[in-house]
């Protein structure tokens, strides 16, 4: 006798269709107001669950609906009051972890999915921020401390890929990106070198401590280092398109200069070159009380359909976590809030549906129903 195969989707004998049943339950609970909303107070400890469908991820167009599981709560995989800036987490696919660094305290921490154990990774770290994963495997990493971008290789020792452009080192490298072709994309806004908490200060009585901004390109292969635009503040996090079409980035140059917009920023990839910058996303969002507010967007990753996941914060309740960004606009269509400033995000788990969000002293993640577009 033959074993009978029944569909994911198939309802079973008394008519009880499992994933209708939590897509209701999602659009049940999820408000569709265009309005942000404040958080749900809860226990974070994880005694007390969370009553299902997650309300702090919320719906604020019905095309996020889809994104939305109706079963996956928010968790607080890991907090420590000694962390101090938690930032740029990475998966890592072969070895299952996660990633990030904990900038102020110069060093590198490790979250093991098998069974959430948390350890130092790196210490020193060169007070890193962000990582990546290059194509092989290699751990890349921008280090405020240091100035420069490093790839660290199989038997563990550095490779310097850029501390210099134009004579002059750099600021200090912020997130990285990589592409197929192999090339690494990295933004230095600087922030490493105006203050000694997260660097080492550049004491050059300019908010562009030693170079102007900007965006670049290494191509190892080529043995150069390409600027691809400072037409832009404070570039900070970055991701390509799904396609690698487009390249988007975030401006967070309010922080030091009055006329700052608080917003993503867009370019057309045209070869190694970019052109035609404007405007993706604006950081501005109507709160609960009818007051627009604008925060930052930092980190910022792209799912498989197209949409933008930022990191946002330094706003307050109801604001601060991650914005969702549909692709052909740029409207915020959904979010996920925490508790904390997040810093940055990345897709991860072993089908890249799971959302890693760091938090000021604190580590999340959400199940969601699409998937991370590249590989960390």
């Amino acid at each position: 006798m033959k074993n009978k195969t029944v569909s994911a989707d198939a309802s079973t004998p008394n008519g009880f269709n499992r994933r209708a049943f939590l897509a209701t339950a999602t659009m049940a609970g999820m408000g569709c107001s265009a309005l942000a909303k404040k958080g749900t107070p809860r226990d974070w400890t994880g005694k007390n669950p969370t009553r299902y469908p997650e309300p702090d991820v919320v719906v604020l167009d019905d095309r996020f609906a889809k994104y939305k599981l109706g079963n996956s709560p928010i968790l607080r995989l890991y907090h420590s009051p000694k962390m101090l800036w938690a930032e740029g987490p990475a998966w890592n696919g072969v070895g299952k972890y996660l990633l990030w660094s904990d900038i102020p305290n110069n060093h590198q921490l490790r979250w093991l999915e098998e069974d959430g154990h948390v350890s130092i990774f790196r210490h020193p770290s060169g007070n890193s921020n962000g990582n990546t994963f290059d194509w092989t495997g290699r751990q890349i990493s921008c280090e405020h401390g240091n100035r420069r971008v490093v790839r660290y290789e199989y038997n563990g020792k550095i490779t310097v890929l850029a501390d210099k452009f134009g004579g002059k080192q750099f600021n200090a490298p912020n997130d990285a990106i990589v592409h197929p072709d192999g090339s690494i994309w990295f933004t230095d806004p600087g922030y490493g070198s105006l203050m000694n908490y997260e660097g080492h200060r550049a004491n050059t009585g300019s908010v562009q401590p030693i170079q102007k901004e900007a965006v670049y390109r290494i191509d190892e292969k080529a043995g150069k280092i390409e600027k691809l635009t400072d037409e832009i503040f404070k570039p900070n996090g970055l991701c390509f398109s799904p396609d690698y079409k487009k390249l988007y980035v975030a401006d967070t140059g309010a922080s030091h200069y009055k006329d700052a917009p608080k917003n993503i920023k867009v370019w057309d990839i045209v070869g190694t070159k970019i052109a035609r910058g404007r405007e993706f996303a604006s950081m501005n969002l109507k709160m609960d009380d009818g007051e627009v507010k604008a925060g930052f967007a930092d980190g910022i990753r792209a799912d498989t359909d197209g949409n933008i996941w930022a990191s946002a914060g330094w706003v307050g309740d109801g604001y601060d976590g991650v914005h969702i960004f549909e692709p052909t606009e740029g409207k915020r269509i959904g979010q996920v809030l925490l508790p904390e400033i997040c810093s940055n995000v990345c897709f991860g788990g072993t089908k890249r549906n799971r959302l890693f969000m760091t938090g000021s002293q604190s580590l999340y993640a959400v199940y969601v129903e699409t998937q991370g577009a590249h590989i960390t």
